[in-house]
């Protein structure tokens, strides 16, 4: 049995059509139980004992009628049409079977439409012992009545202890059926309702994933525009101050800075068709090459050098594979670092750059030597996006001012290692 609190409501308020469907049922019994009565005075089932025609009609009224709020009020409405049932075969009308339906169908809306399931049980288990105790009442009635009139009562197993044995097995099947019919239906209710909840759930759960699918994306291509075009934007900003100041005693250098102006732009455009390609790619795989490698940080220090930041570059240890992410995830943290080191380093900055293998991890490692231009409080965009990718390869990352003056930037990542998408 269901131990459902009253709060829990697993059965929705009846609503209007469901209310039409019970009085059209009523009315289709109330019509059947005027016939059932009336053609039962005619054959004439109780004999001269029958009541009048006029209390048949209040029976039938009595016994079908409260159906038409059957789910509204499922207690009352039982407990009236068994009250209805037991008046009109104390006093004998003559109705055999409607009666007997919408005492069924009483019970049976109980055990399917309460939701208190200890009420539900309560009223049905009062109804069910009220008819068995008046159906052995008038067993023990007709049994122990002076009258040789029916089924013989000679012997043990007599026909009229055969006829009395059938009606009580009768009666077990007829309220047993209404009372597991109706508790099958209310859990099929409660099924449907946790069915019906789950998948408003799943719904909401998928919209919320969707959500949180396009602000990664969003912030994952953001991550990469920046690094992409802080990067070169700054080089170009680099060379282009040195055309400016150069460009009236030396033509030839400013020509120079110039050509590597121009060679940052088409360096950028290039890392942005890639970028773009590997966006419009099914699944967001790179295409045609365009991933970085942590072999490129060679050609990364020297674009460093040759737009005024000294710069040194070592590694350290046996190199291994890495997954793909990871390895630039690396090169797109050593880029922003080199970028912030030669914007706010001032004049007289540098930066040494360190690749470490150990057996168990590698470590990236960018000191920059310098005075900060621009030190403030506010976290830039750059240093954020390390440290989600330092997050998306399962690293840790350090990233703060040197107490001899500088910035350093370190990121170890374990070999084995969860890669975040």
């Amino acid at each position: 049995m269901l131990d459902t609190a009253p709060s829990d409501r697993v059965r929705l308020p009846v609503t209007r059509s469901g209310l039409r469907a019970d009085a059209g049922l009523a009315a289709a019994l109330l019509v059947g139980a005027v016939l059932s009565t009336a053609l039962g005075s005619v054959a004439g089932i109780y004999g001269e004992d029958t009541l009048s025609l006029e209390w048949a009609l209040l029976y039938a009224v009595a016994v079908a009628a409260p159906l038409a709020l059957r789910r509204k009020y499922p207690e009352i409405v039982a407990l009236t049409v068994a009250l209805a049932f037991f008046v009109g075969g104390s006093l004998r009308v003559s109705d055999v079977y409607v009666g007997n339906i919408a005492l069924f169908i009483a019970v049976y809306t109980v055990g399917a439409w309460v939701d208190d399931r200890r009420r539900a049980t309560i009223v049905r288990v009062v109804i069910i012992v009220g008819m068995f105790v008046w159906l052995l009442v008038t067993m023990f009635q007709s049994a122990t009545a002076p009258t040789e009139e029916g089924l013989s009562r000679v012997g043990l197993f007599s026909p009229f202890v055969a006829f009395m044995l059938m009606q009580l097995l009768v009666n077990i099947a007829f309220f047993g059926g209404a009372y597991f019919m109706g508790d099958r239906a209310y859990a099929a209710a409660r099924e449907r309702a946790s069915l019906e909840e789950r998948t408003r759930e799943l719904e909401s759960e998928r919209a919320v994933t969707a959500a949180q699918a396009v602000a990664l994306d969003r912030v994952r291509i953001a991550r990469e525009l920046h690094d992409v075009v802080a990067h070169h934007v700054s080089a170009m900003g680099v060379q282009a101050g040195a055309a400016r100041a150069v460009m009236d005693r030396d033509p030839d250098a400013a020509r120079t800075a110039l050509i590597g102006v121009e060679a940052s732009a088409r360096s950028a455009l290039a890392e942005l068709r890639q970028l773009l390609e590997t966006l419009r790619a099914p699944g967001g795989e790179a295409v045609d090459g365009s991933t970085l490698r942590l072999d490129d940080l060679a050609a990364l220090v020297a674009h460093a050098r040759e737009n005024g930041l000294p710069t040194t570059f070592a590694v350290v240890g046996e190199p291994a594979p890495l997954p793909d992410v990871v390895q630039v995830n690396l090169y797109r943290v050593a880029q922003e670092a080199l970028t912030n080191a030669r914007r706010h380093g001032g004049p007289d900055a540098s930066a040494d750059v360190r690749l470490r293998y150990s057996a168990d991890s590698v470590e990236l490692e960018i000191a920059s030597a310098g005075r900060l231009s621009s030190p403030g409080t506010r976290t830039g965009l750059g240093i954020v996006g390390m440290r989600e990718r330092a997050a998306a390869s399962g690293g840790t990352i350090e990233i703060g001012p040197r107490p001899r003056g500088g910035f350093l930037v370190r990121l170890r990542v374990p070999m084995h290692t969860e890669v975040l998408a």
